[in-house]
């Protein structure tokens, strides 16, 4: 059968698999079975003569949906609180990995926009920072102590702050793909300036490798999971922009239950980076070399959960 043939002859069905999928809380189990049963003989079908075909694509995720659907109540092992940060988290950042490569490429740039514009105007970090921190910071540099803004009040206080802060700066950024992917990415673009802004303003000053070694010790982890939430956004709101073979609400539901998914799979990795900032940044006085080593620790961390394993768990299954 030619595949033009075969999605015209179940085009009606598959939307109203669609509608159970929407509305599966108030279908009886018995339709929910029968459907997918029906759904996955036409993926079946379609895998065996059509597998490079988009409608392919269109039945495995609908299939997924269904799936998802029917075993949403089924009682959770105790185990998946393991196995979400473990398999299910990675996965979905596997299929999230363009959004995840635009949202770096975005932030990349305009961290590069902060630096470019910082270095032609040095009064440009007023804009961005405001004149009060900028007075302050140049206060801390003449006293000899450039990093003192992360020594201001106590250790577990600050720490909680800055987790809580983090974040909320990154569910503003997912929610932010409500108002589509632009917005997600609108936001991303204006926390890259101000750290490509702040970081030159230090090398302006005569302490740029200092500020480095505070600023990524905690940055490493947290400006990654700033990007990674920013992906999670523009999943969301390519849901909205981009709905593909699904309607354009189906589309938008799957794009934020997967925004949603990395958006929570954060949380853990700002826990981390506000206990660093608030009880390792401040001693400036640690030797390069410990230092270091929690940044290189960091980034091997994000390189490997972000990017290698997610690929090899896809590879593996």
């Amino acid at each position: 059968m030619k595949e033009v043939s075969f999605i015209r002859r179940h085009i009606d069905k598959w939307r109203e698999m669609e509608t159970v999928v929407e509305n599966a809380a108030a279908t009886s189990p018995d339709v929910l079975a029968d459907a997918y049963t029906d759904l996955t003989s036409d993926l079946a079908f379609a895998q065996t003569h059509y597998p490079q075909s988009r409608i392919t694509v269109y039945l495995n995720n609908l299939s997924s949906a269904l799936h998802n659907e029917i075993y949403r109540n089924k009682r959770e092992k105790w185990s998946r609180l393991i196995t979400y940060w473990t398999r299910e988290v990675p996965q979905t950042i596997y299929e999230a990995r363009k959004e995840l490569l635009y949202s770096f490429l975005i932030f990349a740039v305009s961290v590069l926009i902060g630096a470019v514009s910082q270095y032609n105007d040095a009064d440009f970090c007023r804009i961005i920072l405001g004149n009060e921190y900028v007075d302050m910071t140049l206060q801390n540099i003449e006293n000899g102590e450039p990093m003192a803004v992360y020594d201001g009040g106590g250790e577990t206080s600050m720490f909680l702050q800055i987790t809580m802060n983090n974040i909320r700066v990154s569910f503003i950024v997912f929610v932010m793909g409500v108002l589509t992917s632009i917005m997600s990415g609108y936001f991303l673009f204006q926390n890259g300036v101000m750290l490509g802004s702040f970081q030159t303003f230090f090398f302006q000053q005569g302490v740029g490798p200092e500020s480095m070694l505070a600023i990524w010790l905690h940055g490493t982890l947290e400006i990654s999971a700033i990007i990674v939430a920013g992906a999670a956004g523009i999943a969301m709101g390519n849901g909205w922009l981009f709905p593909g073979t699904y309607s354009r609400l189906v589309s938008f539901r799957r794009g934020a239950k997967r925004g949603l998914k990395i958006i929570i799979g954060t949380v853990p990795i700002f826990i981390i980076a506000g206990f660093i900032e608030g009880f390792f940044t401040r001693h400036t006085e640690w030797p390069t070399a410990v230092r270091l080593t929690v940044i290189l620790c960091s980034l091997a961390f994000v390189l490997f959960y972000y990017l290698w394993y997610p690929r090899k768990l896809n590879t593996k299954y």
